[in-house]
C-alpha cells in the first residue's frame, strides 16, 4: 500500500470512529475539505477511504438485519414443522365418530 493510502486509511478510520462517538455524520466532509487545501491527492484518498468505511457499515447493518430475519423465519418454519409432525403422530378421532 502506498504511503498516501496508508495515511488516508488511518485518518479515515479515526474520523469514522469520532463520527460514531460524537454523532457528527459530516465530520469526514470537514476533514476532507481541510485536507484538500494542502493536498488534493490525500483528500481524494481520504474521501475514498471514508466512503468505503461508510458503505461497509451500511452493508454490514443490512446483512445483520437480513440474518436476523432469516433466522426468525427459520425458527418459525422449524416450530411449524415440529407442530405438524406432532399432530401427525397424535391419533385423531375417526371422522364417523365426530
Amino acid at each position: 500500500m502506498a504511503l498516501i493510502d496508508e495515511l488516508a486509511e488511518k485518518l479515515a478510520a479515526e474520523t469514522m470512529e469520532a463520527m460514531r462517538k460524537y454523532g457528527n455524520d459530516r465530520l469526514f466532509m470537514e476533514v476532507g475539505d481541510y485536507i484538500g487545501t494542502s493536498s488534493p491527492s490525500l483528500q481524494e484518498a481520504f474521501m475514498t477511504a471514508c466512503r468505503l468505511h461508510m458503505a461497509e457499515q451500511r452493508g454490514r447493518t443490512y446483512f445483520e438485519k437480513r440474518l436476523r430475519e432469516l433466522d426468525a423465519n427459520a425458527r418459525k418454519a422449524a416450530i411449524a414443522a415440529a407442530a405438524a409432525e406432532a399432530q401427525a403422530k397424535t391419533p385423531g378421532k375417526p371422522e364417523d365418530e365426530a
